[in-house]
């Protein structure tokens, strides 16, 4: 368990998260996952990358308990770092990123999927920023990259949840399917994808990131930097002790800020 890392003989490479119980990553997991997928980037033979998850969802964001059992801001500053170094690396991959999101997608999971070439659904998922409920911002840099601007202030605002059907109306999503399917469904399009000339796909991927109207990695940084003065407030420590006290999981895996 843990990230995971799995090429098929198509080169399409699927980096996993195995993090029970509901793939809210410490910050070591963060960067471990920032590590695979620049490596799968890095090879050669890899011609897409598919970004997906196991158990209850595809990712809660932060490990929240990590950060309040850690004395001063280590913790945090880890996560920020990690974070940014993991949507980074989605964003910078030289071949497409396709995400499958199965469940539940929060918080720093908006971060990789916002950051993604494409994104397969399943019909249960959802998407949210409880960011404000934890004292803490960001993640709207990437959540602007999947629904519209008005929705997505609402959404930061009153940390409510948007379907995959939503995202699907929007074009954000380019396929809805059932759990059970969703794994076929992204390699599917991941061999569409692989088909093609890996020198052309490559260069697609780079022009296209050339031409985006602002560069999400610096819009993220500016985010962060409000989430440390919230912090140094001491608001949002009163907010992550109350809610690392209920102990959720699963469907209140909406607690894990970026």
């Amino acid at each position: 368990m843990g990230i995971e890392t799995h090429q098929n003989a198509h080169g399409i490479t699927e980096v996993v998260m195995n993090c029970p119980p509901v793939n809210a990553l410490t910050v070591d997991e963060w960067f471990g996952l920032a590590d695979a997928i620049t490596a799968a980037g890095a090879n050669p033979q890899t011609r897409v990358v598919i970004l997906r998850a196991e158990g209850k969802g595809f990712n809660a964001g932060v490990d929240i308990k990590e950060m309040q059992h850690t004395d001063g801001f280590d913790a945090l500053l880890g996560a920020n770092r990690g974070c940014a170094a993991a949507f980074t690396a989605v964003y910078d991959c030289p071949v497409p990123v396709i995400s499958a999101v199965a469940g539940f997608c929060v918080g720093g999971g908006i971060g990789l999927v916002g950051n993604s070439d494409a994104v397969i659904a399943s019909d249960d998922a959802w998407f949210a920023l409880p960011e404000v409920e934890r004292g803490a911002l960001g993640a709207a840099t990437h959540l602007a990259r999947l629904v519209p601007q008005h929705k997505m202030r609402a959404m930061v605002y009153t940390a409510t949840r948007a379907t995959a059907a939503e995202l699907h109306a929007w074009g954000s999503v380019w396929d809805v399917v059932p759990r059970d399917e969703l794994r076929d469904a992204a390699v599917r399009l991941a061999e569409q994808i692989a088909d093609k000339s890996p020198t052309v796909i490559r260069a697609a991927k780079e022009c296209l990131n050339g031409i985006d109207p602002w560069d999400p990695k610096r819009s993220y940084r500016f985010e962060q930097g409000f989430t440390f003065e919230l912090n140094l407030s001491g608001v949002s420590d009163e907010l992550r002790d109350e809610f690392a006290g209920t102990d959720k999981s699963a469907g209140g895996a909406e607690g894990s800020n970026t």
